[in-house]
C-alpha cells in the first residue's frame, strides 16, 4: 500500500461508481466521485435489486455473486432495522409443461451448496404468506431462503453519508464527462468547459455509457444493454416479503409498503423511435400489474403510481467486466448487468487493486483485457 494518499477520480454514482468511491475511501485513498446528474438517478434507480446466484452461470461468476451476498449480510447485521435491505428468501417457478425444468435447476444449485428447495404449491403459504399457491405449475417451485432485496437508491445515499462525513469530494450535476488521457495514462477527467479533475487513477462507472466511453480509449467491450421498465405501485397492505421471479414477472417489496415488478416480455414491448426516444404503452403497464396481481394471494387490486425507464446494461458475453482497462495505464472499468448483487464486492475488490497494485483472483475470469 503507497505510504501517502494518492487521489482517485471516480465517473458515475450508480451503485458501482459510489462503492467504489467508499472502498477506496476506507483503504486511504483521496477520492473525487463525479457524476452527469444526481446518484441512482440511471439504472441504479430502476432495478428490481434481487440478490441472488440462482440458477445457472459460471463457477466464477457464482462465486463472485456469493461473495456479493456476503457483503450485504454483513451490511444488514450492522443495520438490522434497515427496511430498504432484507432478507426473507426468493421464490422462483417455470411455466408448466414438458419444458419445465425447475427441478433440474434446483438439482444445479443444491450441488453447489446453494440453499435451494424445491416445493409444491400446498408448501408454499405456510413459507411464504401473500403468494397464490394456485399461480405454481404442478411441478413445482423452488424456495431459495438465503436471497433477498435491497433498494439501490437507498443503499446509495447510505453509503453517500459515509462518503461525505469522511471527506470524499461530491460532485453532482456536471453534465457529459470523459476519461482525460496524457501521454497514454489515464490522469483524470474532463468536464464541461474545459474543467480538468487531475487524478493518479480514473474509475470508469457510468453504466450503460461505459461500451461507448470504452470505445474511445481503445477498448471495445461486447455490448448487449436492452431498454428495461420497472413499475412500482402506491404503498398498499401485502404480506409479501419475498422476492418472486415467475414466467410473466418479477416483483418485490419497497421500503414504503409498495411493489416493484419487471418482465422480459414488457422490455419487448417497449417502442424505441428513431431519434432514440423510448417510449411504454399503457396497455403493457395494465398488463404487467395484472401478471403480478395473479401471483399475489387474494388477487389485491394493484395501483400504478410510477415506472422508469432506460438503458439497463449487460455486457455482450453476460459475464461483468472488472478491472484495468488494457493500454491505458492508471484507468479502470466496472461494467455488469447484475449492479445490485455485485455492488458492493465490485466496489471493494477494484479498490484494493487500485490503491495495492495487485489483482484481485476473485476478479480474474472478467478482465477487459479479454476483449482485446
Amino acid at each position: 500500500m503507497p505510504s501517502s494518499p494518492f487521489h482517485v477520480a471516480v465517473l458515475g454514482a450508480g451503485v458501482f461508481g459510489v462503492s467504489a468511491a467508499v472502498h477506496l475511501q476506507r483503504l486511504g485513498a483521496l477520492v473525487t466521485l463525479v457524476t452527469e446528474a444526481k446518484p441512482a438517478n440511471g439504472a441504479s434507480s430502476r432495478s428490481l435489486s434481487w440478490l441472488n446466484s440462482a440458477r445457472r452461470r459460471s463457477d466464477a461468476y457464482h462465486r463472485l455473486r456469493m461473495a456479493g451476498i456476503d457483503r450485504y449480510r454483513t451490511l444488514s447485521a450492522h443495520l438490522p432495522s434497515a427496511d430498504w435491505l432484507r432478507f426473507d428468501g426468493g421464490l422462483t417457478w417455470d411455466a408448466g409443461g414438458a419444458d419445465n425444468t425447475i427441478a433440474a435447476i434446483q438439482a444445479h444449485e443444491s450441488a453447489l451448496g446453494y440453499d435451494s428447495r424445491l416445493v409444491s404449491a400446498d408448501d408454499v403459504p405456510a413459507l411464504l404468506p401473500g403468494v397464490n399457491p394456485r399461480a405454481i405449475p404442478p411441478e413445482g417451485a423452488i424456495f431459495n431462503p438465503g436471497e433477498g432485496w435491497v433498494d439501490l437508491p437507498s443503499l446509495i445515499h447510505h453509503l453517500l453519508a459515509e462518503f461525505t462525513v469522511e471527506g470524499g469530494s461530491l460532485i453532482t450535476d456536471a453534465g457529459p464527462g470523459e476519461v482525460l488521457v496524457r501521454a497514454g495514462r489515464a490522469v483524470g477527467l474532463r468536464l464541461e468547459e474545459a474543467r480538468e479533475i487531475q487524478a493518479d487513477a480514473v474509475v470508469l462507472a457510468t453504466g450503460p455509457a461505459v461500451p461507448r466511453m470504452a470505445k474511445t480509449l481503445g477498448l471495445t467491450i461486447p455490448d448487449s444493454t436492452p431498454i428495461s421498465m420497472l413499475v412500482k405501485t402506491r404503498p398498499q397492505f401485502s404480506r409479501l416479503k419475498a422476492v418472486l421471479n415467475t414466467p410473466h414477472v418479477a416483483i418485490r417489496p419497497t421500503p414504503d409498503g409498495g411493489l416493484v415488478m419487471d418482465s422480459a416480455w414488457s422490455e419487448e414491448e417497449i417502442i424505441r423511435h428513431l431519434d432514440g426516444a423510448c417510449e411504454v404503452r399503457d396497455s403493457t403497464i395494465a398488463r404487467l400489474l395484472a401478471e403480478a396481481s395473479a401471483v399475489l394471494d387474494g388477487a389485491p387490486d394493484l395501483r400504478f403510481e410510477s415506472f422508469g425507464m432506460g438503458p439497463k446494461p449487460i455486457p455482450g458475453d453476460g459475464e461483468p467486466v472488472a478491472g484495468a482497462l488494457p493500454g491505458v495505464p492508471g484507468g479502470f472499468v466496472l461494467f455488469s448487468h447484475s449492479g445490485a448483487t455485485l455492488g458492493l464486492i465490485m466496489g471493494e475488490l477494484i479498490a484494493h487493486e487500485i490503491v495495492t497494485g495487485a489483482p484481485h483472483p476473485l476478479l480474474a475470469a472478467f478482465r477487459p483485457d479479454r476483449f482485446r
